[in-house]
């Protein structure tokens, strides 16, 4: 019979996504190691190289790269529990036969909680979890951590699911080993206290043990966010973890937004030109603070959304064609060589030859925009456009626009898109947002976000510490402050005749102050080395009448002058 393992002590935190568990273990293992406690910090799946964990980690982020159409969620979760199953025998056990202890970020239960939230048979669950029950060999933890937030300001229906679920694991649970709860509303050494304070009761040898002191942040809920006054110095967004410390560039993303969405409105009113006295924005190209507004996406709700048949398929078709390339001039192209688009009409051949045509001649086809993988991989065509056309033809086959349309949420309708090859986080989200300018769907616009590597590189030169909150938590945060800082800096913002910055709007903000930081504030860096921004602002002539999705009941606001992009 196998050796049971019982020198080390394993102690687990557990949670849902956004609730502080990864940033609290990394910190509960410095304190041990502090302590002179021989002491490991892993994670499940983890993304060490050379472990199943980080195979687990890449396949989820990008499968189109491992030539797969779509992971069934049984399947992911299989996938995870292999993951674990490596560290457990090849990471976990040695380190605690040896005398180390372990903190580990997840345990069994996140694979039954998640799995339970993507309908997995029961049955089908209750065997995974055996199975890794099984090779843990008999070890239990000293202790579970059940990390709770009561105040998440991320919350929504499928993270009160998943709550739900930890809470019932937690009740079954008990009994077999402690299991105590860490409420994470206040900061980051609150919470850390009160992990201190429960293994010192739980955990005989840490009674006497003396932890470094530091200082406390004040307490602050994270619906109840306070920024501290400039002349104090940089600003603070007090979270339920800690303070997400900003640059300069914090007060800079609300300046550009309302300058940006000033001069909008100065050329709807047909004021004459310069429309600022910002060099930067004068001189260079940037989208509108609602992306709405931007002339591609104008074109895409007006004459590609609105402007035909309007069955769910239809819609759907229209608007994923549109997008693969992105570009007016493409969509115009096939309007007048094929006449009407409908997937009802649809071949293959005809649309492949016009757009053959088209690149033999010279032309360019696709947007700048949003760089798409080829799709070789996967449809096997040497020509991107023939591997798009193919993806489209699979989505259409796989009915996708009628699973989109009875999506429960946004996300949902996301993680449908995100299945696709060459379709990864940030172009589903794209793809979802435009979909939701239609019929097809009515979602909340502050119910879902992705951040793409432009936002991202923005989070990172507004905030110098994200204060243990993801970009996209950041990205929410900063959404629902937006007439707080308007108010601060005295800033006049003319909202979208009363619509507030949506998610994507604040998304693609990010995106535009990670540019005009390069010049305005060339000092700060982010996640790239650009120093530059390469597009320049030409002026055009063509009068744009603006438009938006009738369901958002503004359109009877807009002056009918129209305005230039």
């Amino acid at each position: 019979m196998a050796r049971q393992v019982r020198r080390g002590k394993l102690i687990v935190l557990e949670g849902p996504d956004g609730v502080g568990k990864s940033t609290l273990s990394k910190v509960l293992t410095e304190k041990l190691s502090e302590a002179n406690i021989p002491c490991e910090h892993l994670s499940f799946p983890g993304k060490e190289e050379g472990t199943i964990g980080r195979l687990v980690y890449d396949l989820h982020h990008d499968p189109g790269a491992f030539g797969l159409h779509k992971v069934t969620p049984a399947s992911w979760q299989a996938l995870h529990i292999a993951s674990h199953l490596d560290a457990i025998e090849q990471r976990i056990l040695p380190a605690l036969s040896e005398g180390r202890w372990v903190v580990l970020d997840r345990f069994w239960w996140s694979t039954w909680v998640y799995g339970n939230a993507s309908a997995i048979d029961r049955r089908s669950l209750d065997a995974m979890t055996r199975l890794e029950r099984f090779h843990w060999n008999g070890v239990k933890p000293a202790v579970v951590f059940m990390i709770d937030r009561d105040q998440n300001v991320s919350e929504d229906k499928t993270r009160g699911q998943l709550r739900a679920g930890y809470h019932a694991i937690l009740k079954k649970e008990r009994g077999r080993y402690p299991i105590r709860v860490i409420q994470n509303d206040g900061s980051l050494n609150e919470s850390l206290d009160q992990l201190l304070g429960k293994l010192r009761e739980l955990i005989p040898q840490l009674r006497k043990t003396r932890w470094n002191a530091q200082p406390h942040q004040s307490q602050r809920p994270s619906a109840q966010l306070i920024l501290i006054a400039p002349h104090a110095g940089l600003p603070s967004v007090f979270t339920a973890l800690s303070p997400a410390r900003t640059t300069v560039v914090y007060d800079t993303l609300w300046r550009f937004a309302a300058e940006r969405q000033q001069v909008f409105f100065r050329k709807l009113e047909g004021r004459s030109p310069p429309w600022t006295h910002d060099p930067i924005i004068r001189r260079h190209k940037f989208t509108n603070a609602y992306r709405a507004s931007d002339r591609v996406s104008q074109y895409l709700i007006r004459h590609v959304i609105y402007e035909g048949d309007q069955a769910s398929q239809e819609v759907f078709f229209r608007t994923i064609l549109f997008k693969l390339f992105n570009k007016i001039e493409t969509w115009e192209l096939l309007k007048a060589k094929l006449g009407t688009i409908s997937y009802a009409e649809y071949s293959f051949a005809r649309y492949d030859q016009v757009l053959t045509e088209a690149m033999s001649c010279g032309t360019r086809i696709y947007s700048a925009a949003y760089i798409m993988p080829s799709g070789k991989s996967s449809f096997g065509h040497p020509q991107k456009h023939r591997n798009y056309l193919r993806l489209l033809e699979r989505m259409m086959e796989d009915e996708t626009s009628d699973r989109i349309a009875n999506a429960p949420n946004m996300k949902r309708a996301f993680e449908l898109l995100r299945c696709y090859p060459t379709v990864g986080d940030f172009l589903a989200y794209q793809y979802v947002t435009d979909l939701n300018y239609s019929t097809l769907t009515d979602f909340s616009e502050m119910e879902f976000v992705v951040p793409g590597p432009g936002a991202m590189d923005g989070i990172h030169k507004t905030f110098s510490d994200l204060g243990g909150l993801n970009e996209t938590e950041i990205i929410q945060l900063v959404t629902e402050r937006q007439e707080r800082e308007f108010d601060r800096l005295a800033l006049r913002f003319r909202s979208l005749w009363g619509r507030r910055l949506q998610l994507i709007d604040c998304q693609n903000l990010f995106c535009e102050v990670s540019k005009y930081a390069r010049l305005k504030h060339p000092e700060i860096k982010g996640d790239s080395d650009r120093t530059r921004i390469k597009q320049l602002y030409r002026p055009s002539n063509k009068p744009l009448e603006y438009w938006y999705p009738p369901k958002w009941g503004i359109n009877q606001l807009i002056p009918r002058s129209g305005g230039l992009e």
